[in-house]
């Protein structure tokens, strides 16, 4: 990826942040500045290096930047209200993830079902079909909840399934994860991956039906699954993939998944309890939030763009340990404090910079 594209990126990941915390403290009444925040970081930047991934061109194809003009238009009329926009960018939005996965793999994902592809493969089409997927369901919400009205639900909301957005970069980031475990491909190890691909895509659906739905103790059943899942594929990349820079930073992802899934099983089970204050338990939705879009998917997004520099000069360790703190601890602590809500953001900033930016050659330090 050149450096125009790196820029790009990461200056538009830097203000989602941004956004993510203008909200708490200089509140526009009728607009949600985290509905931004999300839709930049989500689909904006993920959906776009998704999609110039999968195409693995050279040069960016037109089609891309066309996907990535309506994404800019989809977040700020959704954030606007603009909804008719809204809408009608999304049927371009749809028509060009369908048309880029088609021509990678096939129009019904009949490669889900057969033994001789690769799990990585499954994953990566997995997440370009959670991408199209997404696009649909949260256009179908705003034509109920704004124009159709047929269904009234709580959790039926844009705000709900905007959160959707951040499975497609699960997904790749899965497809990556198992792309190093390969020579797995043909032992009986097999076996066990075909079970967390299964496991971890239909769960995924199964809890986002749940959680509309507000079952809370099956949300518990399918998270713990899940997390049993995500455990067994850190056993096996731990193991069995190879000795790289990149497996530094996908075994530290890992750590920042099942870090979701714990929090998200804790956030669940205090929900439960009696005297359940939304008010007291924020600080741990933060971290799981935080932890999942800046930790999980960041280290993804970082890999794929920097996919053909590795390795690349920089102390690992350092940076790893810097992500750890901004993600779980400032960003968290920056929701409640301004003063944090700083820190992270420049912890954020050196953290992207660096990961998109230093130099390929050999690693200085693990």
């Amino acid at each position: 990826m050149n450096t125009k594209l790196k820029s790009l990126f990461s200056i538009l990941m830097i203000t989602a942040l941004c956004f993510g915390f203008i909200e708490i403290y200089f509140p526009v009444e009728n607009y949600s500045f985290e509905r931004l925040h999300i839709f930049l970081f989500n689909l904006c930047t993920g959906g776009t290096i998704l999609l110039y991934y999968t195409q693995r061109k050279e040069r960016v194809s037109k089609i891309i930047v066309l996907f990535f003009a309506g994404s800019l238009v989809y977040a700020f009329s959704a954030f606007l209200k603009i909804y008719p926009l809204t809408i009608l960018v999304s049927i371009l939005l749809f028509i060009i993830v369908e048309k880029i996965r088609i021509e990678k793999f096939s129009v019904f994902p009949a490669d889900f079902f057969k033994s001789e592809v690769s799990v990585s493969q499954k994953f990566h089409q997995a997440s370009l079909l959670c991408l199209s997927i997404g696009i649909v369901m949260a256009s179908l919400v705003i034509l109920n909840n704004e124009y159709f009205k047929l269904i009234s639900m709580k959790m039926l909301t844009l705000n709900t399934f905007f959160l959707g957005f951040s499975f497609p970069l699960s997904l790749i980031t899965l497809s990556l994860v198992f792309g190093m475990l390969e020579k797995l491909e043909k032992t009986s190890a097999r076996v066990i991956m075909e079970i967390c691909f299964w496991t971890i895509t239909l769960g995924v659906i199964t809890f986002f039906g749940f959680m509309l739905f507000e079952k809370m103790i099956p949300q518990i059943f399918v998270t713990a699954a899940l997390f049993t899942a995500v455990i067994l594929v850190f056993m096996l990349y731990t193991i069995f993939a190879d000795r790289i820079q990149q497996k530094l930073f996908l075994t530290s992802g890992i750590g920042f998944l099942i870090f979701t899934a714990v929090t998200g099983i804790a956030y669940i089970c205090i929900m439960m309890s009696e005297g359940y204050d939304h008010h007291n338990t924020k600080w741990l939705m933060q971290m799981h939030v935080f932890a999942s879009l800046y930790g999980w998917n960041l280290c993804g997004l970082s890999i794929i763009c920097r996919f053909d520099d590795f390795p690349i000069k920089m102390h690992s360790s350092t940076v790893i340990g810097i992500h750890w703190l901004t993600a779980i601890v400032l960003a968290p602590l920056g929701i409640f404090y301004p003063l944090f809500a700083i820190f992270a953001i420049i912890g954020y900033t050196f953290i992207t910079l660096t990961l998109f930016f230093s130099h390929n050659g050999v690693e200085i330090k693990k």
